[in-house]
């Protein structure tokens, strides 16, 4: 049967009726029956457009229900993430329960604190009472009282302060934070969901009118939060959880011998040799510390070094400080297995819980590392300009301007005093803009650098005491000079008005008048550009006469006393890490650390507790360097003295200082050479009581090679058995009654010297 044009194919039955992409049962009409009219429907039948009505709502509701489901789904979805605290990361809950008893712990500290506070201002206003209005009975005991309370309280709370929080005790367990979670949302069911949801379900009951009004609006809410899901993740931790050090996850310790161990596993100490890795270094330094009591957050960059091994080591509690500690110290040169002097600490000025830490397996000052000494040619510099005098164990130059200093060089016989001392007049002495003096009551000074220096007075206490008042008549002058040229508050340097830079060493060997002068010149000579570089074995104000040392700009540490280096640094200096203490001097057979120093307010150098080797400038260099900057001329005075009105005592000090030096004093007589000699060496030894032959030999040996070298062919015996019968010779030809003698406390009976007897001597020519 053929369909006509334009007729669904289908229309002589009820079918499917598409719409909106739904398939709805309809009946439809054949063309060619008659239609009816809507009166003639039989009663109770229903019309057409009721039916295709109900067809609409039924898909509409289909439609909103397709999207209302899900999105009940996801509200469901969405409340038990809260209330599992599903959003939450296992991070952020472990800190939390840390943060609860970091809380305590500072609480406790807090609450103590307020309560010495408390008191303490209640026993002050007793206290001020019975000053003005005296006490009762009654009253005296309640002041007894507080103050006994308040004497408890602050026991109670020093001892609560040095109980450092244990980072490691209070962490969490999985179980721990599982059962948080658990807890959490227990608490949250019980406490939020079942009343509310109890709440809802009795307003609906009371109020069915407002149930209904909220139906729609919850219905319009599924239906959005089905068609915009949630994204039900875990947040980022809250900034308050990222703040205190002590949240943070402790460091899994590392093994050398078994780097995959489990953080349970023990924190033995370890020696610093057995480590290959910076890491493997910084876990044995850890462990180190934390073996020591020491409350470490983290030790990091670490790093290989020519002599060892660097960190930096930064604390949750306590100070880097302690680290310096003589019992803390100790136990780690034990622990690491490092040299006795060979664990050096350096607090981070612009972190105070931070240090750096060296720890040295060998000498760290190479020949490579330190390098050979600059050629500086005559009148090349000025002084004003920058000299590289050494070098830092970080490789760092010591590089810094003589401009300006009044300095002071401490060490102890044989810690390089006068070889840095020598250093800094060979580069004073390249200049064309500063003359050098050299004063020393029992030596030579510097010198070695020979015809270069402008005057020298040595061995003379007339000669020394001349130079001072000379240099304070010359302040006096250039003061006057100054304001008559317009120069300001300090002197101009340049090769016309030179400054003048005195070299003192053995200052505690100084008579009383010379130390008196000498401090004035200290007080007034910087602004005139009369600048002093002392040397001394001590640094303390009995040897050096005034409490000076701290006043100076400028502080140089070799190997000396720990009170020489509180008594110039402040009382905290051997905490800070400049343990010049640990320094050792050289010997006759060994060098050991001489020419290591710690350095305090030197130009352009930062103040920070490293050691430095100043390189060594041999005598026989000192001595061609002199020879050849004389040569080729020294800064003249000449000019600048003459506008002083100086020229004529200038000349008359240069007369006076070109005699022979004698160790004799004032208007003592001139003693003979070898008399001399042995004096100065017991001077340089600190004056004990004996010195023996080979002794004696090491520095007369260094002092004239050619004439006291002669026997180094022979044995020790020979050796010294010419040595004797020389000095012998040339004290019987001096008409000095002074012979060897054998000293049976010693091991082996070495023969030798006797202060008592060199002093007698001296005193018989009197």
């Amino acid at each position: 049967m053929s369909t006509p044009p334009g007729q669904h194919p289908h229309a002589h039955r009820q079918d499917v009726e598409v719409y909106q992409g739904e398939y709805v049962w309809a009946e439809l009409v054949d063309d060619e029956e008659p239609a009816k009219d809507d009166r003639q429907e039989q009663p109770g039948s229903s019309r057409p457009g009721d039916r295709r009505i109900a067809q609409y709502a039924s898909t509409a509701l289909r439609a909103v229900l397709g999207a209302t489901g899900p999105g009940l789904r996801h509200g469901w979805q969405a409340t038990m993430h809260w209330t599992t605290v599903g959003y939450m990361s296992d991070d952020e809950i472990r800190r939390r329960l840390v943060k609860k008893h970091l809380d305590t712990y500072v609480g406790q500290r807090d609450d103590t604190v307020h309560d010495i506070n408390r008191l303490n201002k209640k026993a002050q206003r007793l206290a001020r009472d019975a000053a003005d209005f005296g006490l009762t009975r009654e009253e005296a005991l309640q002041l007894k009282d507080v103050a006994g309370e308040l004497k408890r309280r602050r026991t109670a709370g020093l001892a609560l302060a040095q109980i450092p929080f244990d980072v490691a005790a209070v962490q969490p367990t999985a179980d721990q934070i599982r059962r948080y979670r658990t807890t959490q949302g227990l608490a949250r069911f019980a406490g939020v969901i079942v009343p509310t949801g109890a709440a809802t379900i009795g307003m609906i009951m009371s109020a069915p009118l407002a149930g209904l009004v909220a139906l729609p609006v919850l219905a319009g809410a599924a239906w959005w939060l089905g068609r915009h899901p949630l994204q039900l993740t875990q947040r980022a931790l809250p900034a308050d959880l990222y703040g205190p050090p002590e949240l943070e996850l402790p460091a899994r310790p590392v093994d050398p011998d078994n780097p995959t161990a489990t953080p349970d596993e023990d924190l033995t100490p370890y020696p610093i040799a057995r480590a290959t890795t910076p890491e493997e270094a910084e876990e044995a330094l850890r462990r180190a510390i934390l073996h020591e009591g020491g409350d470490v957050e983290a030790v990091t960059d670490g790093r290989r070094e020519p002599w060892g091994w660097s960190a930096r080591v930064t604390f949750n509690t306590g100070s880097p400080d302690d680290l310096n500690a003589d019992q803390t110290y100790k136990g780690l040169v034990t622990l690491l297995r490092v040299r006795r002097n060979g664990l050096l600490i350096e607090g981070d000025p612009d972190a105070g819980e931070a240090c750096t830490v060296r720890m040295l397996l060998s000498d760290p000052f190479t020949p490579a590392l330190v390098g050979p000494v600059p050629y500086r040619p005559p009148l090349s510099a000025s002084i004003t300009d920058i000299f590289d005098f050494g070098v830092a164990m970080d490789a760092n130059e010591l590089a810094f301007s003589l401009a300006g200093l009044m300095l002071l060089m401490v060490a102890d016989s044989g810690g390089g005093k006068s070889g840095i001392m020598l250093a800094m007049a060979e580069a004073a002495t390249s200049t064309v803009d500063a003359a050098v003096l050299n004063l020393d009551p029992v030596g030579t000074g510097v010198g070695d650098l020979g015809p270069a220096i402008t005057l020298n007075a040595t061995m003379s206490d007339k000669k020394i005491i001349a130079v001072l008042q000379f240099l304070l008549a010359l302040c006096s002058a250039r003061a006057r000079q100054r304001a008559a040229y317009g120069w300001g508050n300090k002197w101009r340097v340049s090769p016309e008005h030179p400054a003048v830079l005195v070299f003192v060493d053995e200052w505690p060997q100084l008579s009383p008048k010379a130390k008196a002068l000498l401090i004035k010149l200290l007080l007034l000579g910087r602004k005139e550009a009369i600048w002093v570089f002392g040397g001394s074995q001590y640094g303390t104000k009995d040897h050096l006469g005034e409490a000076i040392g701290p006043k100076l700009s400028a502080k140089l540490l070799g190997a000396c006393r720990r009170v020489d280096v509180t008594e110039l640094l402040g009382g905290g200096a051997l905490a800070e890490g400049y343990r010049a203490d640990l320094i050792r001097a050289a010997t006759h057979t060994a060098v050991n650390d001489a020419g290591q120093i710690y350095g305090v307010g030197l130009p352009g150098m930062p103040d920070r507790p490293i050691r430095y080797q100043v390189r060594e400038i041999p005598a026989q260099l000192a001595a061609r360097l002199g020879a050849e900057r004389a040569a080729a001329g020294l800064p003249d005075l000449t000019h600048t003295l003459t506008e002083a009105g100086l020229l004529m005592k200038w000349y008359e000090l240069i007369k006076l200082c070109s005699g022979e030096s004698s160790p004799g004093g004032e208007d003592g007589p001139e003693l003979p050479e070898v008399l001399a000699q042995l004096r100065e060496i017991f001077v340089r030894e600190s004056d004990p009581d004996f010195l023996t032959m080979n002794q004696i030999h090491h520095h007369l040996r260094n002092d004239d090679p050619e004439q006291w070298g002669r026997w180094d062919d022979r044995d020790d015996q020979g050796r010294l058995r010419e040595l004797g019968k020389t000095l012998a010779r040339q004290l019987l030809k001096a008409d000095v009654e002074l012979s060897s003698e054998r000293n049976t406390e010693l091991d082996g009976n070495p023969r030798g010297y006797y202060l008592a007897d060199v002093e007698k001597a001296i005193s018989s020519l009197s």
